[in-house]
């Protein structure tokens, strides 16, 4: 019979502005803690403004682990992400009871907290061949063929992400089973307690969060930011919003006002799934990211399970 532990992983998770980095700053500082990014963008050294990474101050109150962790010329999957992650979580465990795991990527929350069905190894000429459909037809095309193979992933997935959108195909068309299958089989166990919540606020509010955020990005820098990254357009991490609609206009294809506008807009759609995501899961405890005193209902709540 295995022991009961007392080492508590505390999931933060929501929309992308609804104040998850403050929220989970205040309960690492609670609990004497720290924090570890789930942010499938923030791992990225060559992306800040455009992520939204915490700021220099936000990143000294209090220790944060897989921000800035990795380059964009890196191969990082979310399996990498499960495999370096847990063995984070092995060492911070031996000196933390509690640790905070923050971020609005529900595929990577799950990759810790459940982890996957072994994907099946996809034929490269499938790759190959979804590639060229790419090129030749369009991201819009994959889209549909998603839609018809995948309806679950296909409401989830990034779909600004042409990568995302192809790892599934391959393995629809390498295995018969849609992606979704095999991410919703086995839960792992793992050898922590895991705590999940959740933060939202009204639509409109939201949105006007999302819509300001963008902005703010514009003025501190984000058009400087996305132009250095031209010469490394073609690699996957870039391939995902703030960035891509932005290359858009540095090639001609759009007023830059436009650009700005398509980022405020996809966001939103992109804030839209991710609430579908985390919905889906029962464990969550969701709170009103506007309420005065979220704080207090959140630490309550961890501590009425701890």
């Amino acid at each position: 019979m295995t022991q009961p532990t007392s080492k508590t992983l505390i999931v933060v998770a929501g929309p992308t502005a609804v104040g998850k980095t403050v929220a989970a700053i205040k309960l690492a500082q609670h609990y004497h803690t720290v924090v570890v990014s789930a942010d499938s963008r923030q791992f990225f050294r060559e992306m800040a403004i455009g992520t939204a990474k915490p700021n220099t101050q936000e990143l000294v109150s209090v220790k944060h682990y897989f921000i800035d962790s990795h380059s964009i010329t890196d191969s990082f999957s979310v399996g990498d992400f499960e495999k370096q992650g847990l063995a984070l979580l092995d060492e911070l465990f031996k000196t933390n009871d509690q640790v905070v795991l923050a971020g609005g990527s529900g595929l990577y929350i799950k990759a810790i907290c459940e982890g996957f069905d072994d994907l099946p190894t996809a034929d490269p000429a499938i790759r190959e061949k979804l590639n060229q459909e790419l090129e030749e037809k369009g991201i819009v095309h994959l889209q549909q063929e998603l839609l018809l193979a995948d309806p679950v992933y296909y409401n989830e997935v990034d779909l600004g992400n042409p990568q995302r959108i192809i790892r599934a195909l391959e393995v629809f068309e390498s295995s018969g089973k849609p992606f979704s299958s095999y991410r919703q089989a086995t839960i792992n166990k793992r050898p922590f307690n895991i705590i999940k919540l959740a933060l939202n606020l009204p639509r409109e509010v939201l949105y006007n969060r999302i819509n300001d955020r963008v902005d703010l990005m514009a003025q501190q820098g984000l058009l400087a930011e996305v132009e250095a990254l031209l010469p490394s357009r073609h690699l996957n991490a870039l391939n995902t919003v703030g960035y891509a609609e932005l290359f858009d206009y540095f090639d001609g294809k759009t007023s830059l006002e436009k650009a700005i506008e398509m980022i405020k807009q996809n966001t939103r759609r992109f804030a839209k799934r991710q609430l579908t995501w985390f919905r889906k899961d029962s464990s969550f405890h969701w709170f009103q990211a506007s309420d005065r005193d979220v704080l207090d209902q959140m630490i309550s709540t961890i501590d009425t399970i701890l």
